[in-house]
């Protein structure tokens, strides 16, 4: 084990010592605002859904990490959800969208959770024929796109809202752009050990990881419930590929203080023992206190500022 641990952490090493792993968060992004501002009121329109008791934002909680804060979700009859919901913040870097990777993308996401039986129940004609009755709407809708409301033109505008959720501007990321004042000590110390302990293997890039598939459990088995399919077989439930068990998206750091619960389980209540989780099962150590508490101040560095698209909003109101 202890070899396989070595070779895990000189590998990445190697991998990585020519640049810095991690990037950070461009200042702004391309997105149409006027479609944008379009998409936040549907991202926030129950009647998305088949009862009009659920939106995208009963799950993905702007106001605080765009997850949904608790284990599972609810969606339309109270139904319970089957994994952790993921922050919708600053998914616009990645890779593919959804823990199983179902959607190449955001635009291509949003049929997801609007026709599952479990989260909206519903279906884009009678969605429309809703939003057809809305005198606001039809203006809107008229305003940004010729065609007017139909799937395309609702998926776009989520999409271009979806896109505006980034958090620029982390502490880490004034340390990555020369302000070397910008992390304490401990918080610096927390950072080397997580490259020192191999957690830049998942977690790099733009998005401190969201790009690439990994199982839970590298250097230290993971039980897995397999009495729910969908909730742990991940990659394999859209590929069907054996080799595909287990894959789940590595999930992105950026802002990980304020989405608890963690894992795709929602298992691992705090941050600190989520580090400590994951340092067992994928790095094969027995976390030391000091240190787990130092990654996790490092973690808590990557808090970014609120979306701008959700400043003007607030601001408004």
């Amino acid at each position: 084990m202890r070899i396989i641990q070595a070779i895990f952490i000189a590998t990445v090493c190697i991998t990585y010592s020519i640049a810095e792993v991690i990037t950070p968060i461009p200042f702004k992004i391309e997105y149409d605002k006027s479609k944008a501002v379009l998409g936040k009121k549907l991202f926030s329109d129950t009647r998305l859904s088949k009862d009009d008791t659920v939106s995208c934002a009963s799950c993905h909680i702007l106001q605080s990490g765009g997850d949904g804060d608790m284990q599972y979700s609810f969606g339309i009859d109270g139904q319970i959800g089957v994994l952790n919901s993921p922050t919708v913040l600053n998914a616009v870097f990645n890779f593919s969208q959804m823990m199983d990777g179902a959607a190449k993308d955001l635009n291509n996401q949003i049929h997801f959770p609007i026709t599952n039986p479990i989260e909206m129940g519903t279906n884009y004609e009678d969605i429309i024929s809703k939003l057809k009755k809305d005198k606001e709407y039809q203006d809107l809708f008229k305003k940004n796109y010729d065609q007017g409301i139909n799937k395309e033109s609702i998926n776009d505008a989520i999409t271009q809202f979806q896109s505006a959720l980034i958090t620029p501007n982390s502490r880490f990321d004034q340390y990555l752009r020369g302000d070397k004042s910008a992390l304490s000590e401990e918080e610096l110390e927390g950072f080397n050990l997580f490259k020192k302990n191999g957690c830049t293997a998942c977690h790099n890039g733009v998005n401190i990881g969201s790009n690439l598939y990994q199982r839970v459990g590298i250097l230290k088995p993971y039980v897995h419930d397999e009495s729910d399919t969908t909730h742990e077989l991940g990659r394999y439930n859209v590929t069907k590929k054996e080799h595909d068990k287990y894959l789940i998206k590595v999930p992105t750091l950026r802002n990980i203080e304020l989405t608890a619960p963690y894992l795709h389980n929602g298992k691992m209540k705090t941050l600190k023992s989520a580090v400590d989780f994951m340092l067992r099962y994928q790095v094969g150590i027995k976390p030391d206190n000091e240190d787990t508490q130092k990654i996790v101040k490092f973690l808590k560095t990557l808090t970014g500022d609120t979306p701008h698209i959700l400043r003007q909003y607030n601001e408004k109101k």
